[in-house]
């Protein structure tokens, strides 16, 4: 096996270039800690000739990405993580004691714990370039800065580092150096190697002008209290362990030595890897990754269908979602097609979000040219002969959708691939309408289109692979983030909300007060509870889906047909305009054998639900991947992130051993 580090002595200095074989980014992966415990070996043996030291990315685009997220997510204990910040840190120490300057040279990505290895050198240039992005990310996910970012960063830059590492931030070259990160700028064209070895030249005849200044941290608990406060706030009034840790590591380590500071940042480290929350967090950033290229998604050697037109039939809520980001992310013609009251409307909502992502300097192309794309129309003309995708979001009555699929087919050409935005009619019912079956799918969004991610790809019983490919390819270039599955009622999302609604009401009828079981749910981190949630959709929507489904829920038939259909949809609901509970609500409430329950057993009880729900998908095969249930729910209705989905969530509290005999991931 190759060595990660790799040294060269030229004229006295020692020239470093590292590469992890066969990965796309420089990562510490158990073998480049060794290497680097090795280099560093070689590197006291020859102290004797060794005037300074340059260590150098093999790299095209990465200097180092920082800890290998999947090695930390495996280890399972403390002594593991103990014996790898020791070598870590050991490391260091050493590079350190060698008492010869030592000088990073940053091109491409410079993050966690390559900006660490970096801080632990005596100085730092850095190249500019799109790519060179230099930060402490690992609040973002689930972890914290442990190989020194949470001591070497503030003692180098002051109050700055503390928000830096909360919130991850990431930095171009130009503010780094702003802020002292970086001691110099190489300009995108030019030789960092070449520059790199200048200005340790410079450092080791003591000619180099390196800002130290030392910091007054006197204020130091204040301003950790303010953060916390602002972590608290912006994780919905949770201090997440990350967080915690983080702050802790900071406040007491800045008031001791560096090496003691070292020493009380490793042992929180340990602490928080052990934490759910971060194993939870690595898994929210592995479905991030995986559904961030639905191109990835695709069957291997699929060539999808070129899109230059598409159509949207419907320009009520979700047609209106739908052309808006057809028009701003892929620029090409869009046919609209709806009643010719429904088209002014529709057009004058969509420059108005267009116009609106024009002044926050998020579009590609100004507003006037985005909408000369938009082609509406009431009837079936020539400009259907050459779309390449329909995307139909008419009203949700089968009847309605059989006309207008008998209607389309007639128009458009036999390999136009066509979708339905259907939310609770199922793929097969209309499948039989469309001429060429095989070409039909679904493609679930959410609402507001243009601000929710995700989007569910449906295989219907006659929905062809190449179809299924292409919707893939149709979510990648308008850049959405999706999740296939079968043909299901409610297919994942809503399939797992239903039975946790259920669930919810439960409670209430009960007698659980409304605001403990929605706040059981927004301090568990979700972003509103289930009946406020049910109040925003309609209450009618639950109600008739139930029905549909041959589930009385008398509680929400009592407050439906007392015309209570949400606060939004007809001005009352469970809540007031002030948030609270509408006391007139309280006595259509169907009434149970009164049970109190506590915050942990509503919690418990609704994350049974969902995780019951997901393993009978598994099981009917409606989805293949488990981490489509977990992307589903975290981008679809904003399960806490930390948390890693609710699947994943069920095998780090240990529900899918308790409930099933074994986990979900593998």
């Amino acid at each position: 096996m190759s060595e990660v580090f790799r040294l060269e002595m030229e004229n006295g200095m020692g020239i470093v270039t590292f590469d992890v074989p066969g990965d796309a980014m420089n990562t510490w992966t158990d073998e480049a800690f060794r290497s680097f415990d090795r280099l560093m070996g070689t590197l006291e043996e020859r102290r004797g000739e060794l005037k300074g030291i340059l260590f150098i990315s093999g790299k095209a685009d990465n200097f180092f990405a920082g800890a290998n997220l999947k090695m930390i997510a495996d280890l399972e204990n403390p002594e593991e993580v103990r014996r790898i910040l020791d070598l870590f840190h050991g490391s260091f120490g050493r590079l350190k004691a060698l008492g010869r300057p030592s000088l990073a040279a940053i091109h491409g990505f410079c993050l966690g714990g390559g900006l660490e290895f970096a801080l632990a050198c005596d100085a730092r240039i850095a190249k500019e370039g799109k790519t060179t992005m230099i930060g402490l990310p690992e609040c973002n996910v689930g972890l914290f800065p442990g190989g020194g970012g949470t001591q070497r960063l503030p003692r180098l830059i002051g109050y700055p580092a503390v928000e830096l590492i909360l919130r991850g931030t990431m930095l171009p070259a130009a503010k780094a150096l702003e802020l002292n990160i970086i001691d110099r700028l190489v300009p995108a064209d030019g030789d960092l190697l070449k520059e790199a070895k200048a200005f340790l030249g410079e450092i080791i005849e003591g000619k180099a002008d390196l800002k130290r200044p030392a910091h007054d941290f006197s204020d130091l608990d204040k301003v950790i209290e303010q953060t916390r406060q602002g972590a608290v706030k912006a994780s919905r009034g949770r201090l997440l362990p990350a967080h915690r840790l983080a702050l802790k590591s900071i406040q007491d380590g800045l008031k001791v030595s560096l090496e003691e500071g070292l020493e009380m940042e490793k042992a929180n480290f340990v602490e928080v890897v052990m934490t759910p929350e971060a194993k939870g967090s690595i898994n929210t950033f592995f479905l991030k990754t995986l559904t961030d290229k639905p191109k990835g998604m695709m069957s291997k050697g699929f060539a999808p269908k070129p899109l230059k037109k598409a159509a949207v039939l419907g320009f009520g809520t979700m047609g209106r979602g739908i052309v808006i980001d057809i028009v701003r992310n892929m620029q090409i013609p869009v046919v609209v097609k709806d009643i010719p009251a429904a088209l002014d409307p529709g057009r004058e909502f969509v420059r108005k979000i267009l116009t609106g992502m024009e002044e926050k300097g998020r579009l590609k192309a100004p507003v006037d040219k985005l909408m000369s794309l938009i082609v509406t129309t009431d009837g079936w003309g020539p400009e259907f002969a050459d779309v390449d995708l329909v995307v139909e979001a008419v009203f949700e009555d089968i009847n309605v959708k059989r006309q207008v699929y008998e209607e389309l087919s007639a128009v458009v050409p036999k390999n136009c691939i066509i979708a339905s935005n259907t939310s609770s009619i199922p793929i097969a019912s209309m499948a039989r309408y469309v001429a060429e079956p095989g070409r039909f799918g679904g493609l679930h969004f959410f609402s507001p289109v243009w601000m929710m991610q995700l989007v569910e790809v449906v295989k219907g019983e006659q929905t062809s692979q190449e179809t299924v490919d292409n919707l893939l390819n149709f979510a990648a270039a308008i850049r959405k983030r999706p999740i296939v599955c079968r043909d299901n009622a409610g297919f994942v999302v809503n399939a797992l909300l239903f039975p946790m609604i259920l669930e919810t009401f439960r409670y209430i009828e009960e007698g659980n007060p409304i605001e403990k079981v929605d706040r059981a749910m927004t301090s568990f981190g979700m972003p509103v509870g289930p009946i406020r949630l049910t109040d925003e959709v309609g209450i009618d929507v639950p109600y008739k889906i139930f029905k549909g489904m041959g589930i009385s829920q008398k509680t929400l038939e009592n407050v439906v047909e007392s015309g209570r259909l949400g606060l939004k949809k007809s001005g009352k609901g469970f809540f007031l305009k002030d948030g609270s509970v509408d006391p007139e609500v309280l006595p259509l409430i169907a009434k149970r054998e009164p049970k109190e329950r506590t915050v942990e057993e509503i919690q418990e009880g609704l994350m049974e639900a969902f995780v019951r729900t997901g393993k009978d998908l598994l099981d009917r095969k409606i989805v293949d991947d488990v981490r489509m249930i977990d992307v589903g729910m975290i981008w679809g209705v904003g399960f806490p992130a930390d948390k890693g989905g609710p699947m994943k969530w069920a095998d780090l509290t240990g529900m899918s051993k308790r409930l099933f005999g074994k986990n979900f991931y593998h």
